[in-house]
């Protein structure tokens, strides 16, 4: 397939390559250290509409394709892995149930603003004993008179500590399936648990969400009752080809940077890229980073066309992410010794990079999924 880019992809592909060159790359490795939410980059992606990329122009976004997100993702996550993460938590996941089902006073007051960045969004799936398997979510919704009583606890919650609202996966006690729900943050019984110290994207805050006989009216639901598996199913694609699109962008970075010390760090007299054994490892890396952007790409035109795309999608998040890991490991060893120094930002990479393994399904989940795809 041939994916030369529109005029508007690489508008949109510079646009994000200018903001993480001037703005984020020189600011990832505190953001990092301190593992603060980064609330002025978080604002100055708002202004650049990028959490409105994937939302029409009437709903107040830019109605662009998948292509440009994905382009637009790998550019930031090329910067700041943690940055990445919670802009597409917000913009996909964060947003898109309030989009599609969100009433007059929650769109205006919530959405509207998340679509600015001046609100953060997250959504809350995980539980202690529920992660790959959702349909063992305990969260339950009793259905009430005047709406529903909201009790649970949820965990690895993206953004949790900042956060405005929440979109809420819950059983109701009359459906086998989920539903979602609409919570703010503000609400009496909503508790923000302990946070949650990660190996990586550190500036990406996480932490545990408690919701203890949390009131919510009717108008809080979004959808039908037990309709929240499907809903989760329509966007299940896109958060895969999101998640390859981190991965894209942090193994692009340790390649970019273990390439440039590979030609200016000299050994023996010559730089050491001159050495068999290096080149060995550049040519690996290249072929599976262009492999992976390659297919991304593909996978995100197949979501453009409205096509199907979910075995695409899984294979893309799997051999991305799978990618990210080994290239930020070849590139380490490129700086060797300085590349475990914390002087430098492929350690950095390295440990953000694993990241990508989980959201979106695990290697071993995607790797079961996609053999049932193929009728196995």
């Amino acid at each position: 397939m041939d994916f030369e880019l529109s005029e508007i992809q690489k508008q949109i592909q510079q646009t994000f390559r200018d903001f993480t060159d001037r703005k984020v790359k020189p600011a990832a490795a505190k953001l990092d250290e301190e593992k603060k939410f980064p609330f002025e980059l978080f604002k100055e992606a708002g202004d650049l509409g990028f959490f409105g990329m994937r939302y029409p122009e009437s709903a107040g976004g830019s109605g662009l394709d998948i292509v440009s997100y994905s382009l637009a993702v790998i550019e930031m996550a090329r910067g700041s892995l943690s940055l990445a993460a919670v802009c597409t938590m917000q913009s996909l996941m964060g947003t898109y149930f309030l989009y599609r089902f969100g009433n007059k006073e929650i769109k205006e007051n919530y959405f509207d603003e998340a679509l600015k960045g001046s609100k953060i969004g997250s959504i809350c799936m995980t539980e202690p004993n529920a992660g790959s398997d959702l349909m063992a979510i305990k969260t339950l919704a009793k259905v009430t008179e005047d709406g529903f009583i909201l009790n649970g606890q949820k965990t690895w919650i993206t953004s949790a500590p900042v956060a405005d609202f929440f979109t809420v996966l819950a059983r109701t006690d009359n459906h086998e399936q989920l539903s979602i729900f609409f919570v703010p943050a503000n609400l009496k019984g909503v508790m923000i648990g302990k946070s949650i110290e990660k190996l990586g994207v550190r500036a990406s805050v996480t932490s545990e969400v408690a919701f203890v006989e949390v009131a919510l009216p009717k108008k809080y639901l979004l959808g039908e009752i037990g309709g929240g598996t499907k809903c989760l199913k329509e966007i299940l694609a896109e958060i895969r080809i999101m998640t390859a699109a981190l991965a894209i962008g942090v193994a692009s970075a340790a390649y970019e940077d273990a390439l440039k010390y590979a030609n200016e760090r000299s050994q023996f007299g010559k730089p050491i890229g001159k050495f068999q054994a290096v080149q060995l490892k550049f040519s690996d890396m290249a072929v599976q980073l262009e492999t992976a952007k390659h297919y991304v790409l593909y996978a995100a035109t197949l979501s453009d066309k409205n096509l199907p795309r979910q075995k695409e999608a899984m294979i893309a998040k799997l051999y991305a992410s799978e990618c990210a890991v080994n290239i930020c490991d070849q590139a380490s060893r490129v700086l060797a010794s300085y590349g475990y120094a914390v002087e430098y930002n492929i350690e950095r990479y390295l440990r953000d990079s694993r990241f990508t393994l989980i959201g979106g399904g695990t290697s071993e989940i995607l790797k079961i999924n996609i053999a049932k795809e193929l009728g196995l």
